[in-house]
Order: C-alpha cells, then sequence, then structure tokens
C-alpha cells in the first residue's frame, strides 16, 4: 500500500502537465507516492507525452471528456494510497508539499480533507484557497458584490472566509478542487465525487459530505502551490457563469430543505441572468468601446468643421453642401476610416499610436482613390478628406492618451520596445534557456543571467545573484523574469514573485530540457501558455491579417479561375480549397507537416491547416527534416502576409492540392 495517491484528469494542458508532474515527482521524493493521470481524450500529444517522458505514471486514456468527477473517480478506483491527492494539472507544488500535508494528516485523525494556500502566476494569493458554504445568503452576498465589498465580514464575507487570516490553519467547509488531499478511509464511508456534476461544483458536495460525515476539513498555508488557472480569471465567460451557477442548484437541491433549495434556485436564475448580462455586455463593450467612440468623434469633428467651413468659405461662391454629404458621405469616410485602423491593428490591445497613424494613412489613401474615380458631380473638396484625416488621427490618439491616464493599468500604451530578459538558474540551464530565446524571440532588447548561488556569479558571465534580483529588476529595466525550474525550487520561485509584488513584470518557468515557457501575465490572464515567442503567426493582428488575406485571395482565385485551368494540377482541387478556405476550414498557407512529430513542430504555435507551405516555396524537393522545422519556425515567428503572397506565387501550380 502507498502512502499518498496523487490523481491528475488532464485535458489539453500538456504543457501545464509536464511542469506540474515534474513538481510532484520533485515533491514526491520523501513521501512513498504513486501518480495517476486520467487523459479525457486530450489531442494535443499530452499522452504521448506522458508515455515518453513519465513512463512511471499509472495512464488511463478516455476515448470521450468524461468530465472532472467520473475521470477522477476512475483514479480513486485503481489507487492504493492511504490518501488521496485531487491535484489540478495547472499547478506546481513546492518541494515540501506533499511530506508537509501529509504529516499534517497524520497528526488530525478526524481531517477528512485537506486545502493549501494557492497562489497566482503572480504570487499573489488566490481567495478560493478558504471557502464557506454556498448557503442561499452567502451564495446572494457573493452573487451581488457584497461579499467584494466587506470581505473581512463575518456576515458577507462568508464565501471566502475573507475574516480568516490566509496565514493561519483554520478548520474550512469547502475545499477547492485544484488541491484536494482527501483521507482514503473516509471517501469509503462518505462515497467518491458526485458524477451528476461535470465541471463545477463536485469540489463543494464533496467537501459538504465529510463535514456531515463529522468529519473537518482544514485550510493548511504552511505550504503553498501555483495555480495558473485561478477561479477569478473565468468570470467574464458566459458559459462559465451558466455552468457554474447551474451546479449550484444541482448542489441546493441534493443538501437543502425544499424551502431553502427553492429559495437557493431563485437566486441562481437571479445569479445567472445578472452575472451573463454582465458578462456579455462587458465583452460586447470593451471590443465597440473604441470604434464607437471614433466614430462619434470623427463624424462630430467633420461636422462642425464642415459647417465653419461652409459659413466662410463654400457660401459666398456657391452656396450649400448637398445634404448627402452630411448623412452618408462623412459616416462612410470615418467607417473607412475605422476599418483601416482596425485591419492595421490599431484596436489591439496594448493600443499601438502608431498604428493609428498606418491606419488613418491607408483609409485616406483609399478615400481618395475612390474620390478621383467617382463622376465629378458625386465629388466634394478634397480639403475635407485632409481635415477627417487629420482630425481622425488626434482624436484618436487623444482618447487613448485620455483612458491610458485614467487607468494605466488597463488601458495601456506599447511602445513597440523589445522586451528585457533575466534568466535565473545555474550557467547551464541559464544558457540554454538563453540561446531558446535567441532563437524564438524576435531582437529581444536584453538578457541578463542571473546566479541562484551567491558566490559563484561573479566573472562567470552573470549580472548578479537571486538575492540582488530586486536590484536588478530596476537597474536594468526588466520586463519579463524567467525562473529555470531545474535550479530554482517552486517555493523560492513563489517566495520571489511575491516579495517583489512588482505589476509591471512578468514572470515564467523554463521547465528542464522542454522547448517552451509557461507563466501568466496577470490574474485576468492566468493560464496562458508561453511557447517563448514564436507566436506572431498567432498574434491578433497577424491572425486577422492571415484571414483577411486569406478571403481577399480566395475571390481572387475564383474569379481568376478560367484563366488559370492551363496552369493549375488538380484544377477541381482549386475550387475545393477555395471553399474551403472561404468557410475557414484551411488557409492558404502553413507548417509543412512531416510525417513524424518532432519537439520544434509540436511547439508551433496553431493554424489550420495548409493548402501550401514553405517548402513549397523552394526549388529543391531533398529538404531535411530539420530544415523544414527551421522553415516552419520562420514562417511561425516572422509572419508577414507578404510571405504568403510570395508562396502562392512560386507555388501557383500546387493550389489545386
Amino acid at each position: 500500500m502507498k502512502k499518498l495517491s496523487v490523481i491528475i484528469v488532464n485535458y489539453n494542458v500538456k504543457y501545464f502537465l509536464e511542469q506540474c508532474l515534474y513538481s510532484v515527482f520533485d515533491a514526491g521524493k520523501c513521501v512513498d507516492i504513486e501518480v495517476i493521470v486520467i487523459d479525457n481524450n486530450s489531442v494535443d500529444g499530452s499522452v504521448k507525452m506522458l508515455k515518453e517522458k513519465f513512463p512511471e505514471v499509472k495512464l488511463i486514456e478516455n476515448k470521450k471528456n468524461t468530465g472532472f468527477a467520473k475521470a477522477n473517480n476512475q483514479g480513486i478506483k485503481i489507487s492504493k494510497g492511504e490518501y488521496v491527492l485531487l491535484l489540478n494539472p495547472d499547478t506546481i507544488v513546492e518541494h515540501d508539499t506533499l511530506e508537509k500535508v501529509v504529516k499534517f494528516m497524520d497528526e488530525h485523525p478526524d481531517a477528512g480533507g485537506l486545502g493549501v494556500k494557492m497562489v497566482d502566476g503572480k504570487g499573489d494569493f488566490l481567495p478560493e484557497s478558504k471557502r464557506g458554504l454556498p448557503t442561499p445568503f452567502v451564495a446572494f452576498y457573493k452573487i451581488f458584490g457584497l461579499s467584494k465589498l466587506f470581505p473581512k465580514s463575518k456576515i458577507f464575507g462568508k464565501y471566502h472566509l475573507g475574516y480568516l487570516d490566509k496565514d493561519e490553519t483554520n478548520q474550512v467547509e469547502i475545499l477547492a478542487g485544484a488541491f484536494m488531499l482527501l483521507r482514503k478511509k473516509t471517501l469509503d464511508e462518505v462515497g467518491l465525487l458526485d458524477e451528476n456534476f461535470f465541471m463545477y461544483g463536485e469540489d463543494i458536495d464533496l467537501s459538504y459530505r465529510i463535514v456531515k460525515a463529522g468529519y473537518k476539513n482544514y485550510y493548511f498555508p504552511k505550504t503553498r502551490i501555483i495555480h495558473y488557472k485561478g477561479e477569478s480569471t473565468k468570470k467574464s465567460s458566459v458559459n462559465y457563469v451558466v455552468v457554474f451557477y447551474k451546479a449550484m442548484v444541482i448542489f441546493a437541491k441534493k443538501h437543502f430543505s425544499k424551502k431553502n433549495a427553492k429559495l437557493f434556485s431563485f437566486f441562481i436564475k437571479i445569479a445567472i441572468f445578472f452575472r451573463a448580462s454582465i458578462a456579455i455586455f462587458h465583452r460586447f463593450f470593451s471590443k465597440v468601446m473604441f470604434p464607437v467612440l471614433d466614430f462619434i468623434f470623427l463624424f462630430s469633428g467633420t461636422y462642425f468643421f464642415i459647417n465653419i467651413w461652409e459659413q466662410k468659405i463654400i457660401i459666398p461662391k456657391s452656396g450649400h453642401y448637398p445634404v448627402e454629404l452630411f448623412y452618408i458621405v462623412i459616416p462612410l469616410y470615418a467607417l473607412v476610416w475605422i476599418f483601416s485602423v482596425y485591419l492595421s491593428g490599431g484596436y489591439d490591445k496594448p493600443a499601438k499610436i502608431h498604428k493609428i497613424f498606418q491606419g488613418i494613412a491607408i483609409g485616406t489613401i483609399t478615400i481618395l482613390v475612390i474620390y478621383a474615380l467617382l463622376p465629378e458631380t458625386c465629388r466634394f473638396s478634397r480639403v475635407l478628406i485632409l481635415f477627417g484625416a487629420i482630425w481622425g488621427l488626434v482624436s484618436m490618439v487623444s482618447i487613448r492618451l485620455l483612458f491610458y491616464l485614467i487607468n494605466p493599468k488597463k488601458y495601456k500604451l506599447d511602445s513597440e520596445k523589445n522586451n528585457r530578459f533575466i534568466i535565473v538558474g545555474d550557467k547551464d540551464e541559464a544558457m540554454r534557456v538563453a540561446g531558446l530565446l535567441r532563437n524564438t524571440y524576435i531582437n529581444p532588447g536584453f538578457i541578463g543571467l542571473v546566479d541562484v548561488n551567491k558566490n559563484n556569479h561573479k566573472n562567470n558571465g552573470f549580472i548578479g545573484h537571486l538575492s540582488q534580483i530586486k536590484e536588478i529588476i530596476s537597474i536594468y529595466k526588466i520586463d519579463e523574469v524567467i525562473f529555470c525550474s531545474k535550479n530554482v525550487p517552486a517555493q523560492q520561485i513563489i517566495d520571489k514573485m511575491s516579495e517583489l509584488n512588482n505589476s509591471s513584470v512578468e514572470y515564467k518557468i523554463a521547465p528542464s530540457e522542454s522547448l517552451y515557457i509557461i507563466g501568466s501575465n496577470s490574474i485576468n490572464t492566468v493560464g496562458d501558455l508561453y511557447i517563448v515567442d514564436i507566436n506572431s503567426v498567432n498574434k491578433i493582428i497577424n491572425k486577422r491579417n492571415k484571414r483577411f488575406f486569406d478571403i481577399v485571395s480566395s475571390i481572387i482565385l475564383l474569379i481568376l479561375s478560367p484563366l488559370m485551368l492551363p496552369f493549375v494540377k488538380h484544377f477541381f482541387g482549386l475550387y475545393k480549397n477555395i471553399f474551403l478556405v472561404l468557410l475557414a476550414k484551411r488557409t492558404w498557407v502553413g507548417y509543412y507537416i512531416l510525417e513524424k512529430d518532432t519537439n520544434i513542430s509540436v511547439n508551433l504555435p496553431k493554424i489550420k491547416k495548409s493548402v501550401l507551405n514553405p517548402v513549397d516555396g523552394l526549388k529543391q524537393n531533398d529538404i531535411s527534416d530539420e530544415t523544414i522545422e527551421k522553415l516552419n519556425m520562420l514562417y511561425a515567428r516572422d509572419y508577414k502576409v507578404l510571405n504568403d503572397i510570395n508562396i502562392m506565387i512560386k507555388a501557383y501550380k500546387k493550389l489545386g492540392n
């Protein structure tokens, strides 16, 4: 019999799972553990990675996504441990976490379950580490924000037990499913996870059943874990709101009296409507706010100018402008400028002033070209176009500067500077990660190495040691800190993140012998995956430009297809590809897919299956796999629409493949 069974349910989070398992096996050196992973039909190569890197893991491969509860129950049923730990794959445990929690359970026979202190990817405390029972009134206080307004109140703050010290061990009612240590004997008595809950609520249900059976649940902050996907990151998701609160209805019907269950269900229905409405409005408003403001300012400013221009210049000569100018032409001008700014990336976050310049310039040229093609009777003053362009530029930039001054954290301005990095680790590992950065990040502004050993950093290529990291960040104006997990234990990483508490710096972790880095920018993006920065093709503006190019080129090819009949192989395949691309099932240019997977290929950003690839743009056919991987990487790292055009021109005969 084992002392501890660690059970992890995975669904398409291969990179996080790998890092999690490294930390678990490191922490398990002082505890007799077994690790069971249940994969819910992932398609990201998780199973292959597990078999290659962690053959000691007991693996259950499901052929469909069975949900969190059912998958965990599969693991519990085959587990041999005295204790069972349900652990999320997007977590990292400290070196002594497993030893400490098992010791606590051994010393507290009344404990049925235990949770630990959780922090996010910035080192900030996650309040869902300790929770109270969501009774109807507790749920009401949370739904309508009273728990957030009065977090320390014993009345309003019961959901996250804000009145309990986060650094003291306490008895709690509800444990978080991200880290849920359970006594196997208790599970035998109260039963396994309720499979009526698909994703949310099963941890609340099981925690409550443990308490009802006479056991105690404890919050234990003497050890910590990093949990990348905190509960608070999902608030803006409508699907999350609906699924989570429906799970609460199942819980209420199961455990509360009929009267209380009805009351709870009533609150839940209000909550679903209230929170979903807020989520929809917030998402919609955040996307259209700047375009709407730009349109209002463009239209009103140009309208005001025309009135003055008309009074001072036009009326004395030839009378009034026609009414169509005000209600058709000016709005169309404004829409052209806004659409051009959108295509140029002027609405991406953080705001890029030079992209607004670019968009206004493209829009103005477009308007002037169309203007020149119009008959004389439909032309109005070019001065109006020139003023509109100048006013559009001034108003758009001013709006963004104003929002930046009001809330610089939310409405950031991008200066297009190259990021400055420091890498914390020993020389070999830090140099490996530095090489990875140089190969995959376009023109890093600075890469400095920081030694973990206080005595060895001098004259050895390091700019300092870990204890000096705060000063190093300040002096070298660092944007990102990368910790090598091979050399820096999770406990030290969390300590440093919490100690620095610098919102302008990003923290990432480079797992040993891996070609990727994981981390998170903020509480709103916790759980993001960073495959270094091989993500140029995956940037919002590039994804948009690539899709726009696919649509335009498909329409052009459709028009010109009769003329291409003698030149294109598989002519009917061309029509098939045109419609597949228009339907967003394919893209014209993408990666060359090797028959065998390689580490580099696996770690490229995902794009749709393509008709052509970088190899098609070359004349020679005998190209090594290594060269193909480099071509794929270059395509992903430094994407330009011109590259797609060039490949399509050179490989036009293969457009029907």
